[in-house]
């Protein structure tokens, strides 16, 4: 069973990491991601072994909290609760920068007799003459900044006692130091001895957590711009449903439908729920869907889904998809899935970040004791190093660094209708060097249609009427493609008096007293009817991949028509594009040589494979990756399910079969081919993000540890660093929503 669950305390890295392992180790779990720039767990367990209610147990006994993500229809509650935390971190921030400010001028104006600022004169008579007042002013508007970061206290040293320490621990560490050896000169001032004023640390600790407060704040608001394309999903559902119940209308909250339920539905309004019209006749725009411009018809006993507009008439229909089982809900919980999943590349970050906390620890120790042998025992220079250390050694970076990228990217994705699965997915498309397409509903239409219309004797139009009246009780895909050429054109059939479908050659039927043949050559020649040089045309139509359907009436051919499973207009552009990037392309289809050919010449394929039957797709996807190919399936029917699995990527196609999307790791919503390059590009474009996000994370805490480890860095700039790092790689990150997916 899969679940989506809400991880609250997380301050770092280190945390997702140890929620994470607490996770894994559990009996019954089957696989487990935390992610730490989107705050959520996307977990599956046995729920024979495991319960949910023992996953936040286990979660709160190391210090979180845990609740199971929301549905779809409580976006307002979740926004309201985002908007609510980010307004108490403000306010956070505003008490602490209210007091820091002051306190950092009362201690620093003193020291600068260079300046001539404001006070500075008193401030410095009050350091002197009355020592004592100066340490107690400063300890009283400290008090009030300590509070404000009191989290970094009741969280850091909890993470601390439970061996398992974070990036609050850091900040605890390094404050609580420095209040500590501040209060030990505020006592010693009181014994005695003026001079330790010198070494006092209050604004020290102030600052620092005023400033990382900052942080905090600016990286909260910036992670939650990362989740946008999930709010924009949410926001298309309307929060209001037309009840038709005891002959009267009733509006409710779409929280409220039930299975079963009468909607009536105007023109403009959204549908709010999956279901199928019992009454009325409407056009659907459903392109936030399918992208599809065009609006869909919809009839009785057609299906309509939750989101998509009704453009025209009134319908009713019965609600069968609720909550979070419509369509556009699945749809948000796999995009929630995918920003929730991780990509390879951050395992070698979460080990980093698992360790990173204890070895900077150790660090700090060992760089404070250094300091205080080679400065003669002054603990003052010892304890600047010590807290520049743990305060420029923030990991948060690093946590951030993947999956910020992978939330906007997968996000990016889903905005235009290219649903990735994964991290893992997101990252292996931009190593594809060869890209496998099904042919039928994939290269094609899937749809037979006519595509030539030869009379040998009388006009084009009477031909086509013969031919639909005839074929009209026929089932064949051929037969129903002519039949809705006839009803496209406008054309009125006539009454069928006899009808006999012929297997394996075509179908008999009597017309106005007409004895009609529709089929292939084989039927001709058996029923003595001549072709003549329309078996030459015949022949050229088979060359150019089409099914020549031979008419013939009372004994005498009249004419041919063509019929065709189209290339997609998209299949040609596709292609072009994927050659432009070096992508190799390849056809896997069970039609002849000649057809596949025809097909493939048409939109530049490299390869064709044809002639393969279902079952044996896999195993020539199969082959390519024992030729050393990073291989891409692009497929929609059933039978493409296990070469899309097999794959490296599997891309299904939105149209398709829900088994294809099901065994595939991106899925196509628009069907258009032309986003296979796109998302082929999305995944350059995301990785190239991530990896510029990983070297400045790391380059940072490389260069930033030794630095201040060697006395070069006062633990306030350390602190205004370790905030422009995170800021900074968000803002890097945030770049991703310009992107632009289809210009690529």
């Amino acid at each position: 069973m899969n679940q989506i669950l809400n991880i609250k305390g997380m301050s770092c890295a280190a945390c997702a990491s140890r929620v994470e392992k607490t996770l894994k180790n559990m009996t019954g779990m089957t696989s487990a991601a935390v992610n730490f720039a989107s705050e959520k767990a996307v977990v599956s367990y046995n729920p024979k072994l495991l319960r949910i209610s023992d996953i936040t147990k286990s979660i709160k006994k190391i210090g979180y909290a845990a609740e199971v993500a929301k549905p779809v229809s409580s976006l307002d509650e979740d926004t309201r609760r985002k908007q609510k935390e980010i307004r108490i971190k403000w306010i956070r921030f505003l008490i602490a920068a209210t007091f820091a400010f002051p306190l950092l001028y009362f201690a620093m104006a003193p020291m600068i007799g260079f300046v001539n600022l404001p006070f500075s004169a008193e401030l410095h008579h009050m350091m002197t003459d009355s020592p004592i007042t100066y340490a107690i002013a400063e300890l009283i508007v400290t008090l009030p900044i300590i509070g404000a970061g009191y989290t970094f206290y009741t969280v850091g040293f909890q993470s601390l006692w439970r061996r398992s320490p974070n990036m609050d621990s850091l900040i605890a560490i390094s404050t609580s130091a420095a209040m500590l050896y501040s209060l030990y000169n505020t006592w010693q001032i009181a014994a005695g001895h003026p001079d330790a004023v010198e070494s006092l640390y209050y604004e020290s600790a102030g600052v620092i957590i005023a400033l990382i407060l900052l942080g905090e704040t600016l990286e909260m608001i910036a992670k939650g711009k990362t989740s946008e394309a999930i709010k924009s999903l949410m926001g298309l559902v309307p929060k209001t449903a037309v009840l038709f119940r005891d002959g009267k209308e009733e509006e409710i909250p779409v929280d409220e439908v039930a299975v079963g339920d009468m909607i009536i539905v105007k023109p403009g309004e959204k549908i709010p729920v999956d279901g199928t019209v019992i009454n009325g006749q409407t056009a659907v725009n459903e392109s936030m869907l399918t992208g599809e411009s065009m609006p869909a018809d919809k009839n009785a006993g057609d299906p309509v889904y939750a989101a998509s507009i009704n453009t025209t008439g009134l319908i009713r229909f019965r609600a069968e998809k609720i909550g979070s089982e419509t369509a556009l809900a699945q749809i948000i919980k796999l995009v929630e899935e995918a920003q929730g999943s991780k990509a390879p590349i951050a395992k070698a970050a979460d080990i980093v970040s698992g360790y990173f906390v204890p070895i900077v620890c150790v660090i700090a120790l060992i760089t404070g004791i250094v300091w205080l042998f080679a400065g003669d025992g002054n603990m003052r220079l010892a304890l600047t190093n010590f807290i520049s250390v743990l305060v420029i050694a923030c990991p948060c970076a690093l946590g951030l660094a993947t999956p910020a990228a992978v939330m906007v990217g997968t996000g990016k994705g889903a905005e235009n209708g290219i649903l990735i699965k994964s991290g893992e997915a997101l990252e292996t498309a931009y190593k594809i060097d060869t890209v496998v397409f099904d042919k039928t509903g994939t290269v094609t239409e899937g749809k037979p249609v006519v595509t030539d219309i030869i009379a040998w004797d009388g006009e084009r139009e009477d031909l086509l009427k013969m031919a639909a009246s005839a074929e009209k009780g026929s089932e064949h895909p051929l037969g129903q493609a002519i039949v809705n050429e006839a009803a496209r054109q406008g054309l009125a059939l006539s009454e069928t008096e006899h009808f006999q479908s012929i297997t394996g050659f075509g179908i008999e039927a009597v017309i106005e007293g007409r004895n009609i043949l529709i089929g292939n050559q084989r039927l001709m020649k058996e029923r003595g009817i001549q072709l003549n040089s329309l078996k030459e045309v015949s022949e050229h139509l088979s060359d150019e991949g089409k099914t020549p359907v031979i008419i013939a009436a009372d004994g005498e051919v009249k004419g041919m028509i063509a019929v065709a499973d189209i290339v997609k207009a998209s299949s040609k552009k596709a292609i072009e594009k994927l050659h432009q990037m070096g992508i190799k392309t390849m056809m896997i289809t069970g039609d002849n040589h000649k057809t596949a050919d025809t097909i493939a010449s048409q939109i530049g394929i490299d390869r064709v494979l044809s002639e393969v039957l279902p079952q044996d797709k896999e195993k020539e996807i199969k082959k390519l990756q024992e030729e050393g190919c990073k291989a891409a399936m692009v497929g929609d029917g059933i039978n493409d399910a296990p070469a899309l699995a097999r794959a490296d990527v599997g891309i299904a196609i939105g149209s398709g079969t829900d088994v294809a999307m099901e065994s595939a790791d991106i899925v196509l919503m628009h069907s258009d081919l032309s986003d296979v390059p796109a998302a082929v590009n999305l995944s350059h474009a995301t990785m190239k993000n991530i990896k510029q996000n990983l070297f400045w994370a790391f380059c940072y805490n490389i260069l930033g540890i030794p630095i201040a480890a060697l006395g070069f860095l006062n633990p306030m700039i350390a602190a205004a660093a370790m905030c422009f790092s995170d800021i900074s790689l968000l803002l890097n990150v945030l770049r991703l929503k310009k992107y632009k997916v289809r210009e690529k």
